[in-house]
């Protein structure tokens, strides 16, 4: 990367985000700026002192409270970086709610869907056209190919625009209040068809830029990271054995941030460990390996 480059990372506080902006603090230079957010004020500040006394870091590492619900506070953020800074040229979206297994799914909805969705649809639109060159990056995981979702659900996502994702994922959220998720085809676990929603989201707008970005070296694309050793995902899994700490993860993300070039096969699609997965992959999850509550 050359001088003066703006790099912004939303939930970052601790776990991956963390060590996504760590990285991005030890690899950019002097004279780049590295944005850390979240909701707490004195936890953004404390990680963002943190980060920039770390002995690797070289460029400046700043806070900013956001809070991803917020889709004005989005929006202002993105009006701001570009009136300070001219744009943004990384922008990893990493946000999530954490959800126990013992907890209601459908309790949580609204929460999770707002964090996780209704957030990505505000950073896609109020931070889709990053610099030339640049990343746009949203962290989802292997659960976000199409096939994880039941068949009668697939033509919400596949080739939808952004505005008809969004419609799906009020859908499911009216289905959910409801009580009419099931028996469309929604499944219990709100991370399945989150990260569906997420990396469709991602396909949408990749869509529309697909020919102007390869242009000049630019990349949107959606990252599974794989499992990582967080407070978030250890409730969910009892064999840890092979799970990445958080940095280990962070690294295989920040490799597509700093590539020389843009591989063609990887814009727009779900990219883990340096390869695209396929779109249509997966089977919907069996709820009772789940240990979920309605």
């Amino acid at each position: 990367m050359n001088a003066s480059h703006i790099a912004l990372v939303t939930g970052a506080n601790q776990g991956l985000g963390r060590a996504l902006v760590e990285g991005l603090a030890a690899r950019m230079d002097q004279d780049d700026l590295v944005l850390l957010t979240g909701r707490s004020h004195q936890r953004v500040a404390d990680a963002a002192r943190e980060v920039a006394l770390l002995p690797g870091t070289r460029a400046r590492v700043e806070g900013r409270v956001l809070d991803v619900t917020d889709t004005d506070a989005i929006a202002r953020l993105a009006e701001d970086l570009r009136a300070r800074h001219g744009g943004v040229d990384v922008v990893i979206s990493n946000a999530v709610a954490r959800v126990l297994p013992e907890e209601s799914q459908a309790a949580r909805a609204d929460e999770f869907i707002d964090v996780s969705n209704t957030a990505t649809h505000a950073i896609l639109r109020s931070f889709g056209s990053v610099r030339p060159g640049g990343r746009l990056l949203v962290v989802a995981s292997s659960l976000g190919t199409l096939g994880h979702l039941d068949p009668r659900l697939h033509h919400l996502f596949d080739g939808a625009s952004l505005e008809q994702v969004e419609c799906a994922v009020e859908s499911w959220r009216s289905a959910i209040h409801h009580k009419s998720a099931q028996e469309a085809g929604w499944p219990l676990w709100l991370n399945v068809p989150s990260k569906v929603a997420q990396v469709a989201a991602v396909r949408a707008l990749a869509a529309e830029r697909r020919e102007r970005d390869l242009a000049t070296g630019t990349l949107i694309a959606s990252v599974c990271p794989g499992m990582v050793d967080t407070a978030t995902s250890r409730p969910w899994f009892s064999d840890y054995s092979r799970a990445q700490s958080p940095a280990q993860a962070a690294a295989a993300v920040l490799d597509l941030v700093f590539a020389d070039h843009v591989d063609p096969i990887l814009y727009g699609e779900l990219v883990r460990f340096g390869k695209a997965l396929p779109w249509h992959d997966g089977t919907p999850p069996l709820e009772q390996d789940r240990m979920l509550t309605p």
